[in-house]
């Protein structure tokens, strides 16, 4: 028998996961159904099960916590309605991450690749998880473009042709290569950082991120700070002193 614990605060989405364990072939007992870090947290530390199904953000904080404060021995899939997590879910048992919302096809999928690992002992779990984190697509699951409301409807513009996102007076704008800016649905400069590459984008101080393929030139600033020139617009872009080295790593990666 096959023990599954879900972590879910919406009760719509933990029918679903059981009505699709349910269907599957295996024979399956769901042991208990969890709604917060701090219950999750306590069942695990004295409880063990062969899978989570877990969601990311719940009633009191993010799913993650728990994974930092108890050790988990099994895989975890993760459901979430939320893209930008998919790095953080891999770096811990992470071994699926289904999108809200998700078919049973795609929840199949995940199912047949926790089988495939039950296979493994621990100590090859561990191994496989790691190699699967290293060899994953790095670019699965960042956004690939931004939509922009006008009047009229929409339009979308592609991550690769912004060279700039900006908070201006709590207004959040991507600039592209030719000087036009768009104005962007989202509040805040960190929502905006969490659905980007980390590799690609840089949050160089508190209300710009840059693009690394349009960095042309960098030149010092003051004493600990640095100026950017960005290809397509007319002035420099100062980096934070606290960032300062941070940023110079990341130029070179």
């Amino acid at each position: 028998m096959i023990k599954v614990l879900i972590i879910e605060d919406e009760i719509p989405a933990q029918k679903k996961i059981m009505r699709f364990l349910n269907e599957v072939n295996e024979p399956v007992t769901i042991v208990d159904q969890i709604d917060t870090i701090e219950n999750a947290i306590i069942f695990l530390n004295n409880n063990e099960v062969d899978v989570i199904f877990s969601d990311i953000e719940l009633l009191d904080g993010k799913a993650f916590e728990i994974y930092q404060q108890v050790q988990i021995n099994c895989p975890i899939i993760f459901t979430t309605a939320y893209d930008q997590f998919w790095m953080n879910a891999f770096e811990t048992n992470g071994i699926e991450y289904l999108l809200k919302p998700f078919s049973f096809e795609r929840f199949q999928k995940a199912w047949n690749k926790f089988l495939n690992f039950q296979k493994t002992s621990n100590n090859d779990l561990v191994v496989k998880l790691s190699h699967l984190l290293k060899t994953s697509d790095a670019s699965y699951g960042y956004k690939k473009r931004f939509s922009i409301n006008t009047s009229n409807g929409f339009y979308f513009i592609d991550t690769t042709s912004i060279n700039l996102f900006s908070a201006e007076e709590g207004v959040i704008f991507a600039h592209d290569t030719s000087g036009k800016k768009h104005l962007l649905t989202e509040n805040t400069l960190k929502i905006i950082e969490n659905q980007l590459n980390p590799n690609d984008f840089f949050k160089i101080n508190r209300g710009e991120i840059v693009a690394k393929q349009f960095v042309e030139k960098v030149e010092r600033y003051s004493k600990n700070s640095l100026a950017v020139k960005i290809k397509g617009l007319n002035k420099h872009l100062v980096v934070s002193q606290s960032q300062t080295p941070t940023f110079r790593v990341w130029l070179e990666k």
